[in-house]
């Protein structure tokens, strides 16, 4: 990616300083599973970032995205507007960057490296399971209600495709 290597050097710590404490107060950091039917295992591990504001405030939203130079932003219906990051690699430069100034959302960033840590190097279906157990700590941290994707339902996928082994 064109970006990788030039956003770190050029970002002051005061900006860093802002960006961390707008992503504490009006952003969100998710890692989900993502049921995925061409995939060998069924599931992906997706990590995002999400900053909200008011749509009549986007032009903050706009000036984030040039300092990233990754994403997109999006209208939505009820008067606000999101700048998204998808992506582990993008995701995991950006919280590198803003961890010394993260406050509210330490305990996020620090399972979002333990999950990049668990994905490192080769792929394979251990790393995707441990990966997939830290990521349903999101659940609880992100308050989500509607999350049914979970290391469970990972594991019952790969059994019923005769993936995993039974401990029966």
């Amino acid at each position: 990616m064109p970006w990788e290597g030039q956003f770190m050097a050029i970002i002051s710590s005061t900006i860093k300083s802002y960006v961390a404490g707008f992503l504490d107060g009006d952003g969100c950091i998710m890692f989900q599973l993502i049921r995925r039917k061409d995939y060998i295992y069924g599931y992906q591990v997706r990590a995002s970032i999400v900053f909200y504001q008011k749509t009549k405030n986007r032009q903050h939203l706009e000036w984030l995205k040039s300092v990233f130079g990754v994403g997109y932003i999006r209208d939505r219906n009820d008067e606000m507007t999101e700048y998204t990051v998808v992506g582990l690699k993008p995701v995991i430069k950006i919280l590198k960057l803003l961890r010394p100034y993260i406050k509210l959302k330490k305990e996020h960033v620090a399972y979002s490296m333990k999950i990049d840590k668990r994905l490192a190097g080769k792929f394979s279906l251990k790393k995707l399971i441990a990966a997939a157990k830290l990521v349903d700590k999101f659940k609880e941290l992100n308050y989500s209600k509607k999350r049914t994707n979970t290391s469970v339902q990972l594991i019952e996928y790969l059994r019923q495709h005769k993936l995993y082994p039974r401990n029966d």
